[in-house]
């Protein structure tokens, strides 16, 4: 009953506490007459024993998987008012499923320099002994991870050679890299966007302000909205609170006409902005929900969403509106920036998925690249796909020398029910041009390897 109790501490985040008080006392002798109270100070040591076993159960499980990734991210508690970055490590288990764990939280003070991040990092790796099975690391693009990643390879590279000399080690977060091209482009109507905002701050302000908003939508038959108030640094949030509120905008117009003291409502010429802007981000919302998913991977299907940016971008360029145009060269400046240089493990992923192969890049870096840096970056990507072929090869030859044993059909482990469904029925313009371009290539189906 005490495991129980400590689990229900941990599970809702319990002050220990209140274990003494006499009302959770009351109702556990209700429930069982038995129930003997106990002290704050051992439910804490309970919680400590099950942290423990959870700790030694994660290490058993890590010390039987051979290769992992890790993603990382800063954030701050604003209670504690420190600042900590999260490690945590994916890898398929022995099942071929999906599996995520997070290492650490590790306590990184100001000024976080790219050193003391690379130490964070390598010295939690050491703690779970699995700093010789990490292949990639994902990070978001600010200058300090860089550095970090500079000094993580060469730490790395100091016990063990590393994959593919290490050219997919380091892996930008494309949700990250989304977010900058994003921002960068609403930067272009950011007069707007507060506007919304603080009309979104003032009718929610007040009930009876809400009261007699929710009067004119009911008169206007408008679908009744809940307000969004969006986290100014995540750019999907603002695209959620702008899309929920240009529904409204007809009522916000009305309710400025009754109400003298608001005057932060968007004007008619704004509210228009507002809509073509949400139509434009509707493509980069549904991107980074995709390939932020967790429970199925997501690497296959960078390439084919980033193609789809690409064209959403090309067809905006030379809209006849200077405000769209300004936004979409903002954005398509950053684009070039991060994926000019040729994305090798996002390539390589998506050259696995069996429905494309090498047809995904073959037809999809054209239109990103110049036509030679195209045909170096495809070749770049067969020789790393023959590398890596290579080592698994070795890698296998010496289980089953080892071992005496054949190796599982890899059929077996692969299903077509574990591709999410919103893959499998995405209306992406990436993913649609691809897969058309395969099925007028793929006439005769190609021999096994």
């Amino acid at each position: 009953m005490r495991q129980v109790v400590a689990e229900w501490v941990l599970m809702h985040e319990i002050s220990f506490s209140m274990v003494e008080d006499e009302g959770f006392n009351r109702m556990m002798r209700c429930a069982q007459p038995l129930w003997e109270r106990i002290s704050r100070f051992k439910v804490k040591k309970d919680c400590v024993t099950i942290y423990n076993n959870e700790k030694a159960k994660l290490k058993r499980l890590l010390d039987a998987t051979s290769k992992m990734s890790l993603t990382t991210d800063l954030w701050k508690s604003k209670n504690q008012k420190m600042e900590y970055m999260v490690i945590t490590i994916h890898f398929i288990d022995s099942n071929w499923k999906l599996q995520k764990r997070v290492l650490s939280f590790v306590h990184v003070p100001p000024p976080r320099r790219g050193i003391d991040i690379c130490n964070a990092i390598y010295n939690c790796l050491m703690g779970w002994g699995v700093e010789h099975k990490i292949m990639s690391i994902s990070m978001d693009n600010a200058s300090a991870n860089d550095v970090a990643m500079h000094h993580l390879k060469r730490n790395f590279s100091r016990t063990r050679k590393l994959l593919c000399g290490g050219k997919i080690f380091h892996v930008r977060c494309c949700a990250h890299i989304l977010n900058l091209m994003v921002q960068d482009g609403l930067g272009q109507i950011k007069e707007v966007i507060q506007n919304v905002r603080e009309s979104v701050i003032y009718i929610n302000a007040s009930d009876a302000r809400l009261i007699d908003f929710s009067k004119i939508v009911k008169t206007l038959s408008l679908p009744t909205r809940k307000f969004i108030l969006d986290c100014k640094t995540r750019w999907n949030s603002t695209y959620q609170m702008l899309s929920a509120a240009v529904v409204l905008k007809n009522a916000f117009l009305m309710y400025s006409d009754m109400d003298d003291h608001f005057n932060t409502c968007p004007t008619q010429e704004e509210w228009e902005k507002v809509e073509l802007v949400c139509e434009i981000l509707g493509g980069f919302n549904r991107t980074t929900n995709l390939i932020s998913g967790s429970d199925y991977p997501t690497a296959n299907l960078f390439l084919p969403e980033i193609y789809g940016i690409k064209i959403i971008l090309d067809r905006q360029v030379s809209d006849d509106r200077a405000f769209v145009r300004d936004m979409i060269l903002k954005m398509k400046l950053k684009f070039d920036k991060y994926w000019g240089d040729c994305n090798m493990l996002m390539s390589i992923a998506s050259v696995l998925d069996p429905r494309w192969k090498m047809r995904a890049i073959e037809f999809s870096f054209p239109k990103i690249y110049t036509n030679n840096e195209a045909t170096q970056n495809i070749a770049k990507v067969r020789s790393i796909l023959v590398e890596i072929y290579a080592k698994y090869e070795s890698m296998q030859s010496e289980i089953i020398d080892e071992a005496n044993f054949s190796t599982v059909n890899p059929s077996e482990g692969a299903s077509s029910s574990n591709v999410p469904s919103s893959s499998l029925n995405s209306t992406a313009l990436g993913f649609h041009e691809i897969c058309e371009y395969v099925r007028t290539v793929e006439t005769i189906p190609p021999p096994k390897s």
